[in-house]
């Protein structure tokens, strides 16, 4: 981390990846440490804009897809999470556990929720009598905790806020529907709005949720060759129908458990923007999710009248921005321009505007892109459809370089001494490689040089891949599969 008396400085991403990242994060007003509450970060104003344009863009898809949004208690009974055994196994080293309330021990613990499948599942088993009311879709906007040992901001903090979907079904081929649809979404949100390429793709036994059969997950390469787990979309199967007996009537009039699904995303998803697209000068946030599109900054003479003339102008251009749909801010603080570029820069604003009243005179305005290098004079007459060009080239522009990125460091390996001395290297590649699929041999590579498969990739993505044998035991393979160091 940069020193207190050069705060300003961001640290370049080669010289330590994980120091630029928090600078980021503290230069771009994103979010702070929360030190008074271990392992909890304070989410300020432009950090959390954006986490509430992520916000509305997946609510309106959730919506299209039928679910409705619900909110379930943050306390959950401690004997709740104990009924589903593998799902308890899984969250007890994580749990934060309420034992006194009102002055008084509780007779019963409660936990603080670290997710509520089985909260939900108890309710669903009072709300579900019959096949009428399936499939029931609910979603829930909430926060969780979860006591984490080694903190990192948006990426893994004790208390975080996401959303976390939960379904029923009379069968199962209408749960993996389910489950696949929601992974869609996300991929498609990721891609579309983040311009965060992604890997869809079914995670191994050893990987998935605890309490599922089955976890997909969508997957991201980060500017330093890491994997980031972006979204994860579970087949519980009747897992927690069974352990919270959620039963319902057939068509036929004979009971049976029901099929669930649940699937989230976080403010993780903020992490995973920083880290795809920033720069050593600041956040590089993609138009469609960035708080500030344009900012227009005045150039001021010592000419009061000029002054005024220029003051004016830049409110009309700032109108006629935001009249286009683009959200924007005309800059009139005292001061000189160059702090206000600086700040700019730092914040992520998309475009920046340079106004001044030889610029005027021209009928111009200077233009900087954050996501390019140079300065170039454009018209200020239609100003407002340049812009929304402009935009719509740089999201497009972000995506096309985050996966041409993802392309440059994805790799096909065969021998697994090759494979260990890369994931042993200061370099971090995606790679393609055969795999038995065995636990013991998923296992023993990671314990010998710390990566994991991050998935199984789904058909149609450019992934598929013929049989063959596995790098580590010589086995036969019935496909490559993507291994990666991950956060």
């Amino acid at each position: 981390m940069a020193k207190d008396k050069d705060l300003a400085r961001i640290t370049p991403r080669a010289e330590n990846y994980s120091d630029w990242y928090q600078d980021i994060i503290r230069e771009g007003k994103l979010a702070e440490v929360a030190g008074v509450v271990k392992g909890c970060m304070v989410i300020k104003p432009h950090g959390y804009a954006i986490w509430e344009k992520i916000q509305a863009q997946l609510d309106k898809r959730f919506k299209e897809t039928g679910h409705q949004n619900a909110y379930f208690p943050l306390l959950i009974p401690e004997s709740f999470l104990k009924r589903e055994a593998q799902h308890v196994e899984g969250f007890s080293p994580e749990l934060a556990v309420v034992t006194i309330a009102g002055g008084e021990k509780l007779e019963e613990p409660y936990v603080i929720r670290p997710t509520s499948e089985t909260l939900i599942g108890h309710f669903f088993s009072q709300w579900i009598q019959s096949w009428r009311d399936l499939p029931m879709l609910i979603n829930q906007w909430a926060n969780v905790m979860r006591w984490e040992l080694r903190t990192r901001m948006f990426l893994r903090t004790s208390e975080f806020l996401w959303q976390e979907g939960h379904t029923a079904h009379a069968t199962h081929d209408e749960a993996m529907e389910e489950v696949i649809r929601m992974l869609d979404v996300y991929a498609e949100f990721a891609e579309d709005f983040m311009a965060m390429p992604v890997i869809r793709g079914r995670k191994t036994d050893s990987e998935k949720f605890a309490g599922a059969d089955a976890t997909f997950s969508i997957e991201a390469m980060m500017q330093d060759g890491k994997a980031l787990q972006a979204g994860t979309s579970h087949d519980l199967g009747q897992n927690f129908g069974r352990a919270f007996d959620v039963k319902f009537q057939n068509k036929e009039g004979k009971l049976e458990h029901v099929w669930q699904t649940s699937w989230g995303v976080s403010t993780r998803l903020i992490g995973g923007l920083i880290m795809t697209h920033s720069d050593d000068f600041g956040l590089v946030l993609p138009p469609k999710l960035a708080p500030l599109q344009a900012a227009i900054v005045p150039f001021f003479r010592k000419d009061e009248a000029e002054n005024q003339r220029v003051v004016e102008k830049g409110r009309e251009i700032e109108r006629a921005l935001k009249d286009a749909g683009i959200s924007a801010k005309f800059d009139d603080r005292e001061g000189h321009p160059g702090p206000k570029f600086y700040e700019y820069e730092r914040i992520g604003a998309c475009l920046r505007f340079g106004l001044g009243p030889r610029d005027m005179e021209n009928g111009v305005l200077e233009l900087k892109r954050r996501d390019e290098k140079d300065k170039r004079s454009v018209s200020i007459a239609g100003v407002a459809e340049m812009a929304k060009t402009e935009l719509a080239d740089m999201q497009a522009a972000l995506f096309d370089k985050a996966k041409k990125f993802r392309a440059d460091n994805t790799l096909h390996m065969d021998k697994y001494a090759d494979f260990v001395e890369l994931m042993k290297s200061e370099e971090n590649k995606f790679v393609l490689a055969h795999w038995d699929g065995s636990r013991e041999t998923e296992a023993q590579v990671k314990a010998e040089c710390g990566a994991t498969i991050r998935c199984l990739p789904l058909p149609g993505q450019g992934f598929e891949d013929e049989a063959g044998v596995c790098m580590v035991s010589g086995k036969p393979s019935e496909r490559r599969v993507i291994w990666a160091k991950a956060y």
